[in-house]
């Protein structure tokens, strides 16, 4: 099969959150399945686009409303990702540093969308299916099913994965004419609740729709921001599939990120090396136990409560432990937690920012990671954290239900039921229990280091639903 993957993000061209690491692995796995798997993204000023060779394998024009615009196609010439990778470059649209934050950001994606269908258009073939992540390609299943100039490439199925539901695109009808002629009785499948809403257009429109874990697909039918009705409406062509982890990147054994590579046999040897560099840089006690949080310091994951939740476990520890942050967002919650380091240094630092090295490095060397989210679809950094032999403690919800199973039930892991400043802290606690039964975090360690949650099996869902 051709298999055609739509996406704003794709590591490592160009991350946000896990939508870009989803987009970065999934095609390289389908691919090992013997299929041929691109994908096609924005071309963003990155250091990727800077430090690659491409060739041009289109140029065009394509039209935003009123506006004719210039559209290059670049192909990446080594195939270094483990697949094709497509560039669009639109000058003055795309050529940005960021993916997301501006104003003009329904414009960039509408045209980035327009042009992608302009050139698959043009082929003397057809592919086998497109494959739209998010909201940012969510009305391509809309004007390849309704827009008149693209009626060549109507019957090609187009499957939607829902990454975030919280996140739909939405803009005001004064925009439709951006939109490629199409017969207007088909606007109620672009609207919800008033407004032109791409992944509300892409659940209706879609051939099938996936969310990025079974639990996801089942709380979206009650938490959806405005969406629930339309989901449990679309609920029959609808299945979750559980994300994986790319394992050629995330291997103790090879990462050369680490200050000391291991493997489940020098686990206990390798974290502590890894862990005491961490310390060293950090000001840290590496003879304490380490509890670290990765990610972005925003509500959905429980952030603006970190603050509370690890100056109450310093507090109370009186010493004991130590916690390291590594994330960005919110701009008073990094404050407060760069005040933290005042009032307890030694046991406690902050890394504002983003920095994929030190991830993995805290990876290999903490000995808990926290994820109180509020929503977690799927979550990526458990399923990292068990591959490197750190415990995750993690809220019960989305996709850390699905890949985490609490101590107290037989598990590797430490659960807890509300984001609540106490229930954290009292699953710290619990951890801290855990950290002093040696023999116990050894038999856990080996025993979650050996978890398959590899995109192997994932892939070949998605082959399995293309084929439906």
């Amino acid at each position: 099969m051709e298999i055609i993957h739509l996406s704003a993000e794709c590591y490592p061209i160009a991350k946000v959150g896990g939508l870009g690491d989803v987009v970065g692995a999934l095609p390289k796995y389908q691919n090992k399945l013997g299929h041929v798997a691109k994908v096609v993204m924005p071309a963003y000023q990155t250091k990727f686009m800077q430090e690659n060779e491409f060739e041009v394998v289109y140029d065009g024009w394509s039209k935003l409303g009123f506006h004719n615009f210039p559209v290059r196609i670049f192909r990446e010439k080594t195939n270094k990702l483990g697949f094709d990778l497509y560039l669009v470059h639109i000058s003055g649209l795309m050529d940005r540093e960021k993916v997301y934050g501006y104003d003009d950001d329904t414009e960039r994606f509408l045209a980035y969308q327009i042009s992608v269908l302009d050139w698959i258009s043009q082929w003397e073939h057809r592919p086998d299916v497109v494959h739209c992540h998010d909201h940012h390609t969510g009305l391509v299943p809309f004007m390849m099913a309704y827009c008149q100039q693209f009626r060549n490439i109507s019957n090609v199925p187009t499957i939607l994965t829902i990454h975030n539901a919280q996140y739909q695109g939405q803009f005001g009808w004064d925009k439709l004419h951006y939109i490629p002629p199409f017969d207007l009785w088909k606007s109620g499948q672009l609207d919800w609740k008033g407004s032109i809403n791409p992944l509300a257009s892409a659940i209706k429109c879609a051939w099938r729709v996936t969310t990025v874990s079974p639990s996801y697909l089942d709380e979206i039918s009650f938490r959806a921001n405005g969406l629930e009705d339309l989901l449990a409406q679309e609920r029959g062509k609808s299945v979750g599939i559980l994300n994986g982890i790319d394992n050629d990147v995330w291997d103790p054994s090879t990462d050369a990120m680490l200050e000391k590579q291991f493997s489940i046999k020098t686990v206990e040897a390798g974290k502590q090396a890894n862990k005491a560099a961490l310390c060293s840089t950090f000001n840290l006690d590496p003879t304490k136990p380490l509890y670290t949080f990765i990610g972005r310091l925003v509500g959905e994951k429980g952030a603006d409560l970190l603050p509370d939740i690890f100056y109450n476990a310093l507090h109370q520890a009186n010493g004991d432990i130590n916690v390291l942050v590594l994330g960005s967002g919110d701009p008073q919650v990094e404050g407060r937690l760069n005040h933290l380091k005042e009032a307890f240094p030694g046991n406690y630092n902050a890394y504002i920012g983003y920095n994929e090295q030190l991830s993995h490095q805290i990876y290999a060397g903490a000995d808990f990671l926290l994820m109180p989210s509020r929503v977690e679809p799927c979550g990526l950094n458990q399923m990292y954290a068990l591959r490197y032999g750190t415990i995750p403690i993690v809220r019960r919800i989305g996709g850390l239900k699905d890949t985490v199973i609490d101590i107290g039930d037989g598990g590797f892991g430490i659960c807890h039921d509300q984001t609540s400043v106490w229930d954290v802290n009292h699953a710290m606690g619990r951890a801290y229990e855990l950290y002093l039964d040696k023999k116990k975090v050894k038999e856990i360690r080996k025993f979650m280091m050996q978890l398959d949650h590899s995109w192997d099996n994932a892939a070949q869902q998605y082959i399995d639903l293309y084929q439906i």
